[in-house]
């Protein structure tokens, strides 16, 4: 049930005809009560209109509802998309008896296109009265565009516990947030506390997945703690804040990889893990370039090991470090040992490593010497079915 398996949390999704596909494209999710609530949001200096209101409301770490529509992005309309979505929810809130500030907006979809708001409108009522505490499925499904399936993932921790869905298979790179993700929980968190996980547990997680190096007007992350497990408040102090963190991390790495291997037009996920970094910065770097890199990308895509588009994307990160020091291999064939393509490799070594470009999970592993940092970098292959997809997102 996702967003819906904690206590205290209710949801809905249904088409309202903002797709031609008549798809479902219009979701809720709704708290029992008002609830703490955290936020983590897109980079992107055209961030939509939804966004940014999120982004305002969220300030007093308070939420109750978040209403999400798929198909059209309300990014890119100006002060008339900012209107349309201040709407959107004040309409919401009058319809369920709370106050506008207490609604959150997400939007998905094309940029540029204004939300259908008169049917937006027109099927709130049915919206509201949809509302289950077993509907997170129907909610995981509405916010949905290119998806092919929908991500859910849950924890039952005892205590408490922790579920959320996401959406996203294009236009993904790791400024976060470069998805939709919503996360609840039934801990009794203070909204002091809620960001704090969503930088420590979430945060990182998601940040780690790229499939185009493009990051979004739209994408967002909300955390919402209803407390309606009970018991003491949990912080920082609290003997179960490591056992929250840890869920919390879990579902969110489930989440993570459901997106990377849902990706448009993916064969192959690829994963990128370096060690021996100056710093966890250069790792990311490192970890980033190689995932994000066209030509490795195509190379996972035509099973093609070649070692030389590895130490390229290495070379060119701007990560700091020696390149005497660089080991890499392709699941367990090294390709790069000292900072070059060993002759080993060349004679004998390639078709174990093209043996291991066929697998659906490609692992690239990177020492860049002997230093602390570490990264990992979930991307996938660049394959004619992407490039069909977003050629005709629009036609």
């Amino acid at each position: 049930m996702s967003v819906t398996f904690p206590r205290g949390f209710r949801a809905a999704g249904l088409s309202a005809g903002l797709k031609p596909s008549g798809r479902p494209d219009l979701a809720l999710l709704m708290a029992d009560h008002p609830c703490a609530a955290a936020g983590l949001f897109t980079t992107n200096v055209f961030a939509a209109a939804p966004v940014s209101l999120s982004r305002e409301r969220l300030r007093g770490n308070r939420a109750r509802a978040v209403l999400v529509n798929s198909g059209q992005a309300n990014a890119g309309t100006g002060m008339a998309g900012a209107r349309d979505a201040e709407r959107a929810t004040a309409a919401l809130a009058e319809s369920v008896g709370i106050p506008a500030q207490e609604v959150l907006g997400c939007s998905t979809g094309v940029i540029g296109e204004p939300v259908h708001m008169a049917e937006l409108l027109r099927a709130l009522p049915k919206l509201v009265a949809a509302l289950s505490h077993e509907g997170g499925y129907e909610f995981a499904q509405a916010i949905l565009t290119t998806d092919t399936v929908p991500k859910e993932a849950s924890v039952d921790a005892g205590a408490f516990r922790i579920g959320g869905c996401a959406k996203g298979v294009g236009m993904i790179a790791p400024n976060l947030a470069t998805m939709l993700v919503f996360v609840t929980t039934d801990a009794p968190v203070p909204g002091a506390y809620l960001s704090q996980i969503a930088s420590v547990a979430l945060r990182p997680t998601f940040e780690s997945i790229t499939v185009d190096a493009c990051t979004s007007t739209n994408d967002t992350v909300l955390l919402l703690a209803s407390g309606a497990a009970g018991g003491d408040p949990i912080t920082p102090e609290s003997a179960e804040w490591g056992a929250l963190l840890d869920a919390a991390d879990e579902v969110a790495d489930s989440l993570a990889g459901q997106l990377i291997a849902d990706a448009e037009g993916v064969n192959h996920v690829v994963v990128v893990e370096v060690t021996g970094a100056v710093s966890t910065d250069d790792a990311r770097r490192v970890a980033r370039a190689v995932a994000e890199s066209p030509l490795v990308k195509t190379a996972a895509f035509g099973g093609d090991p070649n070692p030389g588009r590895i130490l390229q994307a290495i070379g060119a990160s701007g990560a700091s470090f020696d390149p005497r020091l660089v080991d890499a291999a392709i699941g367990e064939t090294p390709v790069i040992l000292g900072g070059v393509i060993p002759a080993a490799y060349l004679e004998a070594g390639e078709e174990a490593a093209r043996a291991e470009m066929k697998n659906a999970e490609i692992e690239i592993r990177i020492t860049l010497g002997e230093g602390p940092g570490a990264s990992r970098a979930l991307g996938c292959d660049l394959s004619y079915e992407y490039v069909r997809i977003n050629a005709e997102y629009t036609t």
